[in-house]
């Protein structure tokens, strides 16, 4: 596996594979073809379908030059290693085409080459499954930030430490702002308020209520095109700093605590990542929402005293509770239902974390299994439900809209 420094990334929204990833993609396609007169950008598939309102055609331009650039959308048509495809051509200044490059956007800001394995990151972690971590730590006994830390070097904190600031960063921003969210919706943010009715809330309501704030803080930055951090992506970036800030405050916990747990996290996520998938495009939002409260799940199990093995349970039922979730947001924005899924996740993580607690960690699936299953699942689900707004809540959006609000 790559490093987790591929995993969590610090940029701006509102999406990880439609806005992130083209960025570095035009980027990249800059330094190899600096002199090019003009650039054609196509979209395909999900790229194409939803890639107006992820902010996909501004994400190009603001690399490659708007006057220059041509961004055509091909919804219709697909590519065959991925949903997210691009094709890059470099015109020069007499018309010809001085190279095209075709790319793919895989999810948290990855790019993979056409024909190539996914890119960049060096492979220096030796396991390739959580089954036989859990072993060697087991064996050794090793926590599983322990072992993240022997393949990262202990450089990787310093690494953690800025990523966890972003994180509470964009809390903190989203708590402060007010108003409408960009886009067709017209959503307005709802976080302030959720806090403030939180602080006057009984005692009972108030781990729902800050969790529900947190999540939401992060995910109406992300919606409007602020900083935050991928985690796995940004479509989930709310609910593992939901999580952490929220056990942070209701635990006492220092610093050292909420680094290790974020290894934790991204230890699961990064086993999701590479032995089945974080984007939406290609799984739907059970590998967005359901691989973050997985690492939501296993980094608040650690922090309550979890053992191992309840720690990879509180992942599993994280991950194996979001089976066949769907990718329909509304009018091709990461807003509707997006936002709320980041709360109702962060709850659930929790909610998980004690369940993992309570049990001795035995189970009949393994973490393993579910990302498997969750991938074939994913493969198997149609295309307008994996991030193209052309079925489940986004249909019922649009239809509502066409009859003039009805239902």
């Amino acid at each position: 596996m790559d490093s987790i420094r591929e995993l969590y990334r610090i940029g701006l929204g509102p999406s990880s594979s439609h806005t992130m990833g083209p960025r570095f993609a035009a980027e990249r396609f800059l330094e190899r073809q600096p002199n090019a007169e003009r650039f054609r950008v196509h979209l395909f598939e999900s790229m194409g379908a939803t890639g107006k309102g992820h902010l996909t055609d501004w994400a190009i331009e603001q690399v490659l030059g708007r006057e220059r650039t041509q961004i055509l959308w091909r919804p219709e048509e697909k590519l065959p290693g991925h949903p997210n495809g691009l094709i890059f051509e470099a015109i020069g200044a007499g018309g010809e085409l001085l190279e095209s490059w075709t790319v793919y956007s895989i999810g948290g800001g990855a790019l993979r080459c056409e024909g190539a394995e996914d890119t960049p990151g060096k492979k220096i972690y030796d396991l390739p499954d959580m089954a036989s971590i859990m072993a060697r730590c087991d064996d050794r006994g090793m926590t599983y930030w322990e072992y993240v830390e022997q393949c990262e070097g202990p450089e990787i904190w310093d690494f953690l430490q800025e990523i966890w600031q972003a994180m509470e960063r964009s809390i903190e921003q989203g708590l402060d702002a007010q108003g409408v969210l960009p886009g067709s919706i017209g959503l307005r943010r709802h976080a302030w308020s959720y806090l403030n009715k939180t602080k006057l809330a009984s005692s009972a309501m108030q781990q729902t209520g800050l969790l529900t704030a947190y999540a939401m803080a992060v995910s109406e930055q992300n919606a409007g095109g602020g900083t935050i951090v991928t985690a796995p992506t940004c479509g989930a970036c709310g609910i593992l700093p939901a999580v952490l800030k929220y056990l942070k405050q209701s635990q006492g916990l220092n610093e050292k605590a909420i680094l290790r747990a974020l290894a934790t996290a991204a230890l699961f996520g990064n086993l999701i990542k590479h032995n089945g998938s974080i984007s939406g495009a290609e799984v739907g939002c059970q590998g967005e929402v359901g691989s973050a409260c997985a690492m939501a799940a296993a980094a608040a199990t650690q922090l309550m005293g979890g053992a191992l093995r309840q720690i990879e349970y509180a992942a599993e039922m994280g991950l194996e509770h979001h089976l066949g979730l769907t990718c329909d947001p509304v009018d091709g924005l990461v807003q509707i239902p997006c936002i709320e899924r980041n709360a109702c996740a962060s709850t659930r993580a929790v909610d998980l974390a004690q369940m993992a607690i309570l049990s001795d960690g035995s189970h009949r699936i393994s973490f393993d299994e579910v990302i498997a299953v969750m991938t074939r699942t994913g493969h198997d689900l149609p295309s307008l439900y994996r991030e193209t707004s052309t079925g489940g809540l986004a249909v019922a959006y649009a239809n509502r809209k066409a009859c003039g609000g009805c239902f």
